[in-house]
């Protein structure tokens, strides 16, 4: 028996987030009303989602000596188990994440700690003793291809990959397009938001299907922002309505998405839709609140706002 429900790997930053008066054009100018900083990155996000709802979660990540306390610190308190957290000299990694004032953002990223990340054969039997392991575009390739060997020699039992990022973002520090086409074939559910789409896949949601399909993608999330989601599994493409909420700030909704997916459709296996319906609802919660992490609702809360419904 596993340990541990899921292993995430990759990145877990600090998110320095700024409410600007506009979002500026080239050689233009903005004033920043408001300025906070809260722990981020897609794989402390994710985690931080699974493990409100009750799995053991743990991570694996690389933190700069400047911040790994406080990041540490703040997932630790979460519940997440952080034994394969590793720290180094050099400054760790961040994102600038800029907001206009109709809730459109732009996020710039930095830092090197989490491009320093390497694997080794104790994180492998680490991630290998858990149900689900999770990962994104945004940790280096050498970590990803390492997973990906991993997940073809049997290793991992269930990997999930979210191509986070369009490939322009990743070039240098992330996962690379050779490593992608690797994994499509072998991954267990493969989740990718439009604008990362149309760069790997050279079109929407229609091109997307289409390639995963023809490439035996097992199940697959194409996320639409306030236009829901596409579920796809084998030939089977299921929607997935947003839900209508007061938006306070959409940053780590894909990321409560995917924490919700993982939940019900890999660990419950609820069907497609229910686990659709229930991801949507993980994210649509947490937009309610500030920051990515603002509010990560419990599954009795989820399951009490999807009744209202």
């Amino acid at each position: 028996m596993s340990s541990l429900d899921v292993v995430t790997v990759g990145t877990a930053v600090i998110d320095h987030i700024y409410s600007l008066s506009n979002l500026p054009e080239p050689d233009g100018g903005a004033f920043a009303r408001e300025h906070t900083t809260d722990v981020g990155g897609v794989a402390a996000n994710v985690a931080s989602g699974l493990a409100e709802f009750g799995n053991k979660t743990g991570v694996i990540t690389r933190l700069g000596v400047d911040s790994a306390d406080e990041i540490e610190d703040d997932l630790q308190a979460r519940g997440l188990d952080c034994s394969r957290i590793r720290s180094g000299p050099e400054e760790s990694s961040y994102t600038l994440i800029l907001r206009g004032p109709d809730g459109k953002r732009m996020i710039v990223a930095g830092g090197q700690s989490v491009p320093n990340l390497r694997l080794d054969d104790q994180d492998i039997e680490y991630a290998s003793d858990a149900s689900v392991v999770f990962t994104s575009a945004y940790a280096p390739d050498e970590v990803v291809s390492r997973l990906v060997s991993a997940r073809e020699r049997g290793e991992i039992s269930t990997l999930v990959f979210d191509l986070a990022g369009p490939l322009s973002e990743l070039e240098g520090r992330g996962t690379t397009p050779e490593t992608i086409d690797r994994l499509l074939s072998i991954v267990d559910l493969f989740v990718v938001g439009e604008v990362a789409a149309r760069s790997y896949f050279g079109g929407g949601a229609e091109e997307a299907i289409s390639t995963l399909i023809q490439q035996n993608t097992t199940r697959a999330a194409i996320t639409q922002g306030r236009d829901g989601a596409l579920l796809l599994e084998g030939e089977t493409v299921t929607e997935v309505p947003a839900f209508d909420v007061a938006v306070n700030d959409t940053t780590g909704a894909g990321d409560t998405f995917t924490a919700g997916l993982i939940h019900m459709w890999l660990l419950g296996d609820y069907s497609a839709e229910d686990a659709g319906r229930f991801a949507a609802a993980t994210a649509a919660l947490n937009c309610t609140e500030m920051g990515a992490r603002g509010h990560l609702p419990s599954e009795s809360e989820v399951w009490e706002f999807l009744e209202n419904q």
